[in-house]
């Protein structure tokens, strides 16, 4: 008797083996993709490289597309100035007036550098001043006493002395070159 016993323990492990192997083999149906898209369906290629948008131009399928002006245009912003609250700058007028009034005798001095510049911020109360240039010309940068900035240039020719936000890489004056 323990052989017949034997055998149909070793037919019924035999058969639950083949019905578990079947019923995991029908789940095994695997698909690549978006959720409810075949499994034939060949699936999108993932961009590889960033590529600039042209009017008229098919881009290739690895290609992430991007609008060089749009995106030159953002590299720049770096340069734009923060608004400027009306407080602030009623506060940065008398200090600008007294610079735009130093460097206009300094401008037709001809006695132009940046020490000099430096000396014109000092003698209006205005300390920090940031400054970019030589004996030909001068631009500058200052805070103001309520916030802000005191910007500008001058040279022999020309003479600018503006009030304005901080730029939004901080400070006054904005590093130059490209």
């Amino acid at each position: 008797m323990t052989g017949i016993r034997g055998d149909r323990s070793r037919g019924a492990r035999l058969l639950l083996v083949v019905a578990t192997t079947m019923m995991l083999a029908g789940c095994a149906t695997a698909t690549t993709g978006p959720p409810g898209a075949s499994p034939s369906a060949s699936p999108s290629p993932t961009p590889t490289a960033a590529c600039p948008q042209i009017e008229g131009v098919d881009l290739p399928p690895d290609c992430a597309p991007y609008d060089p002006d749009h995106a030159m245009a953002q590299n720049e912003r770096y340069r734009d100035r923060v608004d400027l609250s009306e407080e602030s700058r009623a506060a940065a007028e008398e200090p600008a007036a007294a610079v735009r009034t130093g460097l206009e005798t300094l401008r037709t001095s001809g006695d132009l550098s940046v020490n000099a510049v430096e000396e014109v911020f000092a003698a209006a109360g205005l300390a920090g001043v940031q400054t970019l240039g030589d004996e030909r010309a001068v631009a500058f940068g200052a805070a103001a006493p309520e916030g802000g900035c005191i910007f500008g240039e001058v040279s022999a020719d020309t003479l600018t002395v503006e009030i304005g936000g901080v730029i939004m890489d901080g400070g006054c004056l904005p590093a130059v070159g490209h």
